[in-house]
């Protein structure tokens, strides 16, 4: 299904940047700018960072600012507190590698308030310079190189294909299990059972990744799926690796983000004592949107304290997350709280992303439905479409004539003709047959706004 030739989207992404170059340049075509609803970079698509990271941070970097009476009064002892806790004053200092312990420990209380008290430990917490980096670690943990059969991971599809290429990269087997469009992008218990038996022979499974809320399918896993799940990597010895990126961003009526951790401690015993999990998160989504500061984390539940040393030594070599990432992550664990002068600006501005979020998902689900040859199902959470297309014989023909994937042909008329650069679905994974398009909800909705 997926292997590591040059990814499709390569190219299409240097044509868009061509035609926007001929545009600035004076071509004339059909419109007047190239719409990119393929990142998933918030601030890319027009969102403006939060005033009160950027002014902590700035005073930081730059700490004569703390002095500056143009910062309210919260801004200026927040940074002046990060920058206590950096080695020299400094934010050009490295931090101990695991991360700047005040901020694993912030961290950790954030976990705690989420999942309603259940208890975070700081020691099973580490930084990274973002999520994939730390996907990445736990899987060199999880593969055995040289085993025969080879590893195998569980993985959603559609997936995230950077995931998918860090899996294949390490000489392990990913083996798909489908999500039911039908049914909203669905996780299936009996799905996972499929494809856990279509593995016999080929590899052997020990990791279950789970993308929740789903990144590119917008799909918000229950409470009773999320159990489903457990129960099932309890029964089949699997290591849940559970991508939380998006928890923020749940829009779905009657949706609710069921963190996997707060699920396994409620289930108690046996499963809460003996399922191992790893879930990540990072700064570079949900309302932060701080992509290009590259910093996450990664909380390990339940680990052999031999393997848990392992990681230690796995996430040191490489010295430590950057440390205004880690600032940023602290921010967004433990922001202004009511009374701080900065709340209120804070708050409202929360709000307003998550205002126009909202509208967004609705729209792009609204207009996506009405167009011919598009089907959609609602989108509940993340910041991504994956409608379906439905494409005529004559278009898949050309596609072929063509040497390209239909879907990638469609993404390519649709760049060329309409200036709208879109990724194609074949590169997260489909159902044979079927052509799909990844399209970022936020993108138009956000230029509008600012």
């Amino acid at each position: 299904m997926w292997n590591m030739k040059q990814l499709e989207y390569g190219a299409l992404a240097r044509r868009a940047n061509q035609i926007k170059k001929e545009l600035r340049q004076g071509v004339r075509r059909p419109y007047k700018e190239v719409i990119d609803v393929f990142q998933g970079d918030l601030h890319r698509a027009g969102m403006k960072p939060l005033t009160f990271v950027r002014q902590v941070l700035a005073a930081c970097v730059y700490p004569p600012l703390i002095n500056s009476s143009n910062l309210p009064l919260d801004v200026r002892q927040r940074a002046q507190e990060e920058l206590g806790r950096c080695v020299g004053g400094s934010v050009g200092s490295y931090s101990a590698a695991p991360g700047i312990p005040e901020i694993i420990h912030s961290i950790s209380e954030f976990i705690k308030r989420r999942d309603g008290g259940i208890p975070s430990h700081p020691e099973n917490i580490y930084i990274s310079p973002g999520s994939q980096w730390s996907i990445s670690n736990i899987l060199n943990v999880l593969v055995n190189r040289e085993a025969s059969p080879r590893t195998g991971v569980l993985i959603p599809v559609p997936c995230h294909n950077k995931t998918v290429l860090s899996i294949t990269q390490l000489g392990a087997v990913a083996v798909p299990y489908y999500l039911s469009e039908e049914q909203g992008w669905a996780l299936q218990v009996e799905e996972l059972q499929r494809a856990h038996e279509s593995a016999k022979g080929v590899c052997n499974p020990v990791a279950l990744y789970v993308i929740n809320p789903g990144n590119p399918a917008g799909y918000v896993q229950s409470q009773k799926s999320v159990l489903e799940v457990i129960r099932f990597a309890w029964e089949k010895r699997l290591f849940l690796l559970v991508d939380e990126l998006y928890q923020d961003c749940v829009y779905g009526e009657n949706c609710e983000f069921v963190s996997y951790k707060r699920a396994l401690s409620e289930m108690g015993p046996p499963f809460s004592g003996t399922v191992e999990l790893a879930s990540f998160h990072s700064v570079s989504k949900g309302f932060s949107g701080e992509c290009g500061l590259r910093a996450g984390y990664v909380e390990l539940v339940n680990l052999d304290p031999a393997v848990m040393k392992h990681i230690h030594t796995l996430f040191s070599k490489d010295a430590c997350s950057p440390v205004l990432g880690q600032i940023a992550l602290n921010l967004m664990t433990d922001p202004p709280k009511p009374g701080d002068p900065s709340y209120l600006l804070y708050k409202q501005e929360i709000e307003q992303i998550r205002t126009v979020l909202v509208h967004s998902v609705k729209k792009v689900h609204e207009v996506v439905n009405s167009l011919p040859g598009f089907s959609c199902p609602p989108i509940e959470g993340g910041l991504f479409a994956f409608p379906r297309l439905h494409l005529t014989p004559k278009a898949i023909q050309k596609a072929k004539e063509l040497g390209l994937q239909p879907d990638t042909f469609y993404c390519t008329r649709l760049l060329e003709e309409g200036g709208v650069f879109t990724g194609p679905g074949w590169e997260y994974g489909q159902k044979e047959g079927t052509y799909h398009i990844r399209y970022n909800t936020s993108r138009a909705l956000f230029k509008v706004h600012h």
